[in-house]
Parts: C-alpha cells; sequence; structure tokens
C-alpha cells in the first residue's frame, strides 16, 4: 500500500469514528424529547431514529459537497491536514458525550479544518465566503429554532385551548411519533453528511476522484455508522436534552421537534451545514419559554451555550496540534 493510500484509509477510518460519535451525541436531538415525554420507550425511540438516520443520508448530498468542497480548497490540503481535523473533531465529541453535554459535530468539524489547514498551507486556502456562510447559519439558526418553535406551541395553545388535557396528550402523543421521525429523517440528512464531505475532499485532494461528488459507496457507509453511532445512545445527553433543560410532555415535544426539522430542513435544501443541537435544543428552550421564563433552565442552557462557543477554537487548536504532531512523524 502506497503512502497516500495508507493516509486516505487513515481519513476515512476517521472520518467513520466522526459519524460513529456525532450519532452517539447527536442521538439526543431526535429521540430525547420522545423519550422524556414516554411516547416510546427508549428502544423504540432508538431503533426507529437509527433507521431514519440511515434512510436520511440518501436524501441529499448537498451538504457534504459543501464539506468537501465550500470551505477549503481540496488541491491545498493534504491527507494529514484532514485526518488531523476529523481526528480533534471526533475526540471532542467523544469527551463532551461522555460528561453529557450536547455538541456541535458542525462547529467541531469546521473547527478542525480550520485550524489544520492553518498550520499546513495558511489562512490563503481557505475559502471565506463558504466559512462565513456556515458561521452565519450557526448563529442564525438555533434563534430560528427558538423563535419558530415558539410559535407553533402557542398556535397549539389557542387552537387546544378547551381541549381536555387527557385528550391534548392522548392526540400529541401519536403526533410525536410523527414529528420525532421527521427530526430523525433531517438528522441524517444534515449531519451523516459531514463525514461524506471530509471523505470526499480526502479523495479528491488525493486524486482518487476528478470531481466533488459524493460516490455511492461513501453515502453507505457513513448512513452506517451514524446509524450505529444513534443507536448506541448517548444516555448522559439524552438526559440534559429531554429532562435537564425544561420539563416536556408530549405537545412541547411535537412542537419542538417540529420547529427544529423545518430549519434543518431548509439548512439541508440550500446545502448549508447547520448544528442540529444547537437547533432542537434552542426549539426546547423556545417551547418551555411558553409557559413561563422561569420553566427553562436558563444556568444549564448558558453552559451548553459556553461549550458550543468554545468547541471551535478547541477543535483547531487540538487539530492545529495534532497536525504538527503528524509532521514530526514525518507525515506530510
Amino acid at each position: 500500500m502506497s503512502h497516500e493510500m495508507f493516509l486516505v484509509v487513515l481519513v476515512i477510518i476517521s472520518a467513520l469514528f466522526f459519524d460513529f460519535v456525532v450519532g452517539w451525541n447527536d442521538s439526543a436531538n431526535a429521540i430525547a424529547t420522545v423519550i422524556s415525554t414516554r411516547v416510546l420507550t427508549p428502544l423504540q425511540a432508538l431503533l426507529l431514529a437509527a433507521a431514519l438516520n440511515f434512510a436520511g443520508a440518501y436524501i441529499s448530498t448537498k451538504v457534504a459537497k459543501m464539506i468537501g468542497g465550500g470551505l477549503v480548497d481540496p488541491a491545498h490540503i493534504s491527507q494529514t491536514a484532514v485526518l488531523a481535523a476529523m481526528f480533534a473533531a471526533a475526540v471532542w465529541i467523544a469527551w463532551c458525550t461522555t460528561v453529557g453535554l450536547p455538541i456541535s459535530g458542525t462547529h467541531s468539524l469546521v473547527g478542525g479544518i480550520v485550524g489544520a489547514v492553518i498550520v499546513h498551507v495558511g489562512m490563503h486556502a481557505l475559502k471565506a465566503k463558504g466559512i462565513i456562510k456556515v458561521l452565519i447559519a450557526l448563529f442564525v439558526s438555533p434563534i430560528l429554532g427558538f423563535v419558530l418553535s415558539f410559535i407553533i406551541m402557542v398556535v397549539i395553545y389557542w387552537l387546544c385551548r378547551k381541549a381536555a388535557p387527557g385528550w391534548i396528550n392522548k392526540t400529541f402523543g401519536k403526533l410525536q411519533i410523527l414529528s420525532v421521525s421527521f427530526m430523525a429523517l433531517n438528522h441524517g440528512m444534515n449531519d451523516a453528511q459531514k463525514a461524506m464531505g471530509v471523505i470526499t475532499m480526502a479523495l479528491v485532494s488525493g486524486g482518487f476522484l476528478q470531481t466533488v461528488h459524493v460516490p455511492i459507496w461513501v453515502i453507505t457507509i457513513c448512513a452506517a455508522m451514524m446509524a450505529l453511532g444513534t443507536y448506541v445512545g448517548g444516555w448522559n445527553v439524552i438526559k440534559t436534552v429531554g429532562v435537564g433543560i425544561t420539563h416536556l410532555k408530549p405537545v412541547h415535544g411535537f412542537a419542538a421537534e417540529t420547529g427544529a426539522s423545518i430549519v434543518l430542513s431548509i439548512a439541508a435544501a440550500f446545502g448549508i451545514p447547520v448544528s442540529t443541537t444547537h437547533v432542537i435544543s434552542s426549539a426546547i428552550m423556545g417551547v418551555g419559554a411558553t409557559r413561563r421564563l422561569s420553566a427553562v433552565r436558563w444556568g444549564l442552557g448558558l453552559k451548553i451555550v459556553y461549550a458550543w462557543l468554545f468547541t471551535l477554537p478547541a477543535c483547531g487548536f487540538l487539530a492545529a496540534l495534532i497536525y504538527k504532531v503528524f509532521s514530526v512523524l514525518g507525515w506530510h
């Protein structure tokens, strides 16, 4: 096996590990609400989310193309830099999952790519337009998730103001199965594509692909690893998202998942990678705020925000450090 092929294989393995830990952490995004409201058992929710994550990965490759060619010119990045970025992002997400912090896979990956590329060839290899677009989307999408879910919840309150509580719980318990399915499908459509994009970037950089298009085998293995990570489930994160932020009933879960899914669908349609974690967490805060502001544990929300803000520089620094270590080993 040639040195170039060896590095490509390592990149693919690290990308699949990244995909697994993203599914592990982000399982909470799709199923925390439906578990906390007891509409589905944990096993039922995990199986449903894993299957729909897998299916969602096949719907579109626009996000993968943005990751693969919209942030950095593949011609100016080495396999070692890609490997350092993936490894840094995966390690960061795995650590956050073990301590129960819902974290952004997109933030982690973008930070890792930027940090590795800067130490490899400098900032000129970065595509400022693509990075700015992603950063704006990462900032705006949770705000949209909060506002949209708040509005949906207010509309539901008004439409169901004369309905009996028992009827509301029963009806929205059934509807929440649809909303959580929509959420899981969008999760696969957005998050599984990030590893696809990195693998595609590595294949183009190594000369194994001539254009930035995602081969079917790349889609399949990334979808499978995302589904597996989701099935394993990060229970600490599920507890944080499903119970820690605010108390949820089926109607709240339905509103949060619906609002978040709409935002994710729009982002995927335009090929913009956003954080599923950002969107669903803010959506849950939005539905909680419709009861009263004190119904939301803003202190926990603030800790999550700090973790999000720290992720970009942390993954950038870690990727740069890992790249330097690889350079010492003679991997360029």
